[in-house]
């Protein structure tokens, strides 16, 4: 189960990378972002995850060393939540892109033909 995780985890993050790196659409580079964390999460819980193990209540009747670690759980609770929150703004960041430049395209929105000024302030 841990290994299937976690190789599953790593097939996700390598084809979010891949769509990162590849793709000009900026929408599909938000997804692709989304993608990426979710197998970031996969392979959070899964190097948490113990065979047969107990939730970690310390009531004495299941023994301490069977238990889950819940740090990694909470985690990825916190990791969901903030990446919830990033493709929101990144989301409304690339509509007001939109709205202004009326292209999606990496290429076309791209601020490097912007020259500076060459005076020196001494």
């Amino acid at each position: 189960m841990t290994a299937l995780a976690m190789v599953t985890g790593g097939l996700l993050m390598a084809v979010g990378f891949w769509g990162i790196l590849t793709r000009r659409n900026l929408i599909r580079i938000i997804l692709s972002l989304a993608i990426t964390e979710t197998g970031l999460h996969l392979v959070m819980i899964a190097a948490g995850y113990v065979r047969r193990g107990t939730a970690p209540i310390l009531d004495g009747a299941a023994p301490a060393g069977r238990m889950v670690d819940p740090v990694p759980q909470a985690l990825v609770l916190t990791a969901i939540v903030i990446g919830v929150a990033v493709n929101a703004l990144l989301l409304a960041l690339v509509i007001r892109l939109y709205r202004k430049k009326g292209t999606l395209d990496v290429e076309a929105v791209s601020y490097t033909h912007l020259t500076l000024p060459t005076k020196r302030i001494v």
